[in-house]
């Protein structure tokens, strides 16, 4: 939270540009020591308790999203609707109350055409969370654009959320998580590929959760300068396979309409446009295709009851070398099995590598051990200096 702060603080000091070169570079720096989470967690593919499908047997849920971010977003959003009518796809539009002006012409034609209309904030300033006392005069007014534009669903700016504030909000859904994104200002992810519920201090105070599944199209292609689809692809073929929720945001402010060249926060609209003809290729009547607020009307209430338990961060240290130690191994697997990230710090055999993931565990290990100590102090020496190093 504090870094947060300063960040954000700083932010109007930093000229765009500037901001852009910074985070990527710290995105393309983070992206090589996250490789085991990211763009797939594996233990997000975990299933609700008592899961018994989504709608008319589908393989899985496909939801589409738009966070609409500034005035030019708000100017492509006719645009994107259209293409993705031609397309046969529908979608929700999330966009910023008082940061530019919200048209109730553009609210009326998408909700017309089968589209969905959310909340994404007052301002894009990433200061929602700082104390309880912004939260709660903030959401007096969220609560009033709710009711106005007939809205369900809120998207926290910079996906920035506390889980339990967002019961002051009056939404049926919050879409303000994800299952993995490390690049993001808060990076613990939820770790399921699922919604699920958040229940309330009373019965009518619960909202369902939706998380994004997907990478957002701003990271793979203004901070990693992506010039194909192929992490989408990969993404949804996993998701797919694991019946789980294909929930995508991408951002109208970024993408090229024009054709002409693309500017530094920009690329081809193409890339969104190949990656529906893919999902329609490769999974014609395969996927639910669902608006956020059909998803939380689909959710059972068995499953509202059984809210999910919020994923762990877990370090285990152990002097022991963790391949042969099935008691270690036994622990750890567990843990992570039940959805917790789970890291264990351990000796290390010579010649083996300073880190591997095994069954989902994230193994450290940070000493190399032969066992030759020949008395008691020596013993506790090798030990001390386990500990110090861990």
């Amino acid at each position: 939270m504090l870094k947060n702060k300063i960040y954000y603080n700083l932010k109007p000091l930093v000229p765009r540009r500037l901001q852009i070169a910074i985070r990527s570079w710290l995105v393309l720096r983070k992206r090589r020591k996250c490789a085991d989470v990211w763009p797939i967690d594996e233990a997000a593919k975990r299933k609700p308790e008592g899961w018994a499908g989504w709608p008319g047997g589908k393989r899985f849920a496909l939801v589409l999203t738009h966070d609409v971010d500034t005035a030019k977003g708000h100017a492509n959003c006719d645009k994107l609707m259209q293409l993705e009518m031609e397309m046969g796809f529908n979608s929700s539009f999330n966009f910023v109350a008082e940061r530019y002006p919200v048209s109730a012409e553009l609210r009326e034609q998408l909700t017309a055409n089968g589209f969905e209309v959310g909340v994404h904030g007052l301002y894009h300033d990433g200061k929602y969370y700082e104390s309880r006392e912004i939260f709660m005069s903030r959401a007096l007014k969220i609560n009033r654009y709710l009711k106005e534009w007939n809205s369900v669903g809120f998207r926290s700016p910079a996906m920035q959320c506390n889980l339990d504030w967002i019961h002051d909000l009056n939404i049926e859904y919050d879409a303000s998580t994800f299952d993995t994104d490390p690049f993001e200002p808060e990076p613990d992810g939820v770790r399921t590929i699922f919604p699920f519920c958040k229940n309330g201090d009373t019965a009518g105070n619960s909202y369902i959760e939706l998380p994004y599944t997907l990478p957002q199209d701003f990271t793979l292609f203004v901070l990693m300068k992506g010039k194909n689809i192929d992490i989408w692809k990969r993404k949804l073929d996993w998701i797919a396979k694991n019946g789980g929720m294909a929930l995508l945001i991408t951002h109208p402010d970024y993408m090229n309409f024009g054709g002409e060249k693309t500017g530094h926060e920009e690329y081809p609209v193409e890339y969104y446009k190949k990656f529906l003809e893919y999902i329609k290729q490769k999974y014609e009547g395969q996927y639910w295709q669902a608006l956020p607020r059909e998803v939380v009307s689909f959710w059972p209430d068995d499953y509202k009851n059984k809210p999910r338990r919020p994923a762990k961060r877990i370090c285990m240290l152990a002097y022991t070398f963790y391949e042969v130690d099935g008691r270690v191994k036994r622990y750890a697997e567990a843990l992570a099995q039940r959805g917790d990230r789970v890291d264990v710090v351990s000796l290390r055999r010579e010649g083996q590598a300073g880190h591997g993931v095994i069954n989902g565990v994230n193994v450290y290990r940070i000493q190399e051990r032969v066992l030759d100590e020949k008395g008691k102090l020596s013993y506790l020496t090798k030990l001390m200096r386990f500990f110090i190093k861990s």
